[in-house]
């Protein structure tokens, strides 16, 4: 999800200022490339094989108003937040991100995105494996410590996640962070390791 401000008016078709993100024709180009890169062709290719289709249009290129990077939406797709992104890295890492996401909903027959821990597990598979933790985004976010520093990312980034939920309140969703955190961390389907 993105920290800088919310958006302001964009420069039409020329690529925006560092603030205002990109265009929505910027980021469908850049979600084209993101297509072609090993983590998501491999990702795809187990959602696929997990018996779920994902068409032409599943991944798209929007202006949010809400302050996040992207979004899934269990029969609509992916959604990458054009104006809260600006280059073909942070692109990628929503795309790996929420493709996670589609993995679990697609596997879990009873997956309730309204039910906390459900939620949390999710976000911890899709912060774990999706390397949105790396060290060297955390030195770029400002966080800088070096011992369990992927782990302190992930509980930060599920907590911020998960109290977005409107059926969970930031007590709610500490203990369903806290309840599935082992089982959640340590599931990394359809990887045989994290990445």
């Amino acid at each position: 999800m993105a920290n800088e401000p919310g958006p302001r008016p964009s420069s039409g078709g020329l690529s925006s200022a560092i603030n205002d993100g990109m265009t929505v024709d910027e980021c469908d180009s850049m979600i084209q490339r993101s297509l072609r890169t090993p983590m998501v062709k491999f990702l795809k290719e187990h959602l696929e094989k997990s018996g779920c289709n994902i068409g032409t249009n599943f991944i798209k290129a929007v202006h949010c108003d809400k302050r996040v990077s992207g979004g899934y939406v269990r029969g609509e797709g992916i959604v990458v937040c054009s104006n809260h992104l600006n280059i073909q890295d942070e692109v990628n890492q929503v795309v790996i991100h929420e493709l996670i996401h589609a993995y679990d909903d697609c596997r879990a027959a009873n997956l309730d995105w309204s039910d906390c821990a459900h939620h949390a597990c999710s976000e911890i598979r899709a912060g774990h494996l999706s390397g949105d933790c790396h060290y060297k985004r955390e030195l770029l976010r400002g966080f800088v410590k070096i011992r369990g520093h992927e782990q302190d990312c992930v509980r930060r980034r599920v907590m911020k996640s998960v109290t977005a939920n409107p059926y969970c309140s930031e007590a709610a969703a500490k203990d369903a962070m806290e309840a599935v955190w082992d089982v959640c961390y340590n599931d990394t389907k359809p990887f045989d390791r994290a990445p």
